[in-house]
């Protein structure tokens, strides 16, 4: 544990009671200094230096070849079941370590100070920084949690728990939005692909993708596709990830190119890294085939992502 621990710090990673982490999302990070902001502002109107990122639980059921954290590491070892922290612990024990971690920018001179005070109280969570958010047993309360304290959540699932979106939607504690990641058109790929430890996950995942079809009036659904070159952006794909999406009915679909970063490095080089134009077409082959009213709504060039929706006014979040 304290060599994981060690890991996962020089990351930048700070532990917030036994299962769960918080970081400082790079575009909080340029939002503080007026160089940027994270495409989920410009799609959603969510402010980037008004968001925490973090995880409720480290486990996850997957080994994703692009993914850029540590799966080499066996967190299933690391979490313990038995002492599951409260959803208001997390959230207040996040909120403090992201105050600490953001004291070194008052030393900045190019930092935007009004934002930085408002910092101090993120009003959006994004739950999708390491692990997989649905293993944490009160998902739910901390959803609910978080709307108490009138803040937005981004819950992004491997969609491999389907029994905890259909709780989350009977208890009515779903997110302000909902991801499900799609990476793999079919079986053969998703198997290779994610390397999962569940039994059936396929099916699993398939289960899920029709749920959230049956959430569209409850929260905000969202497909993430992110594309690797050679592996998953093939044409002769795209008949198969449309008809995935069309199980899902989702609001939008983010359409992203992977970036060899952090622990994927050592999975899949820097070749395998489509430029924006390349994703950019593959979301039109997608828009072709999908049809329905769905259409390309907005792009982010420097995250290298494609939005796919149906209607340009429903993107902003109302309320923020």
């Amino acid at each position: 544990m304290k060599n994981i621990k060690k890991v996962l710090e020089k990351q930048g990673h700070r532990f917030v009671g036994k299962n769960s982490v918080v970081k400082i999302c790079r575009w909080t990070q340029k939002s503080l200094v007026d160089k940027g902001i994270c495409y989920k502002e410009k799609f959603y109107g969510i402010k980037s230096h008004l968001c925490c990122q973090m995880s409720p639980w480290l486990g996850c059921q997957n080994k994703c070849l692009h993914c850029w954290r540590p799966i080499e590491i066996d967190f299933s070892k690391v979490v313990d079941s038995k002492k599951v922290d409260s959803p208001s612990e997390i959230i207040d024990n996040c909120i403090k370590q992201q105050r600490k971690l953001l004291t070194g920018f008052k030393g900045n001179s190019k930092v935007n100070f009004k934002k930085l005070k408002q910092a101090q109280e993120p009003m959006q969570f994004a739950i999708s920084l390491i692990g997989e958010p649905t293993l944490y047993p009160k998902i739910g309360e901390l959803i609910s949690e978080l709307r108490k304290k009138r803040k937005t959540s981004f819950v992004v699932s491997n969609g491999l728990c389907p029994e905890v979106l259909k709780k989350l939607s009977k208890n009515k504690q779903l997110p302000t939005q909902l991801y499900i990641s799609l990476n793999s058109p079919n079986e053969k790929l998703f198997d290779k692909w994610h390397k999962s430890s569940v039994k059936n996950a396929w099916k699993k995942f398939n289960k899920s993708l029709e749920i959230i079809k049956g959430l569209k009036d409850k929260t905000r659904t969202v497909i993430r596709m992110t594309l690797v070159k050679d592996l998953n952006m093939k044409s002769e794909q795209v008949k198969d990830y449309v008809k995935l999406i069309k199980k899902a009915c989702p609001d939008f679909i983010e359409v992203k190119g992977f970036v060899s970063v952090g622990f994927s490095r050592q999975r899949l080089g820097y070749e395998m890294m489509p430029s924006h134009e390349e994703v950019k077409e593959y979301a039109k082959k997608i828009v072709n085939e999908l049809g329905e009213g769905y259409k390309i709504l907005d792009e982010h060039k420097f995250s290298k992502v494609v939005l796919i929706g149906k209607d340009k006014k429903k993107m902003k979040i109302k309320n923020i």
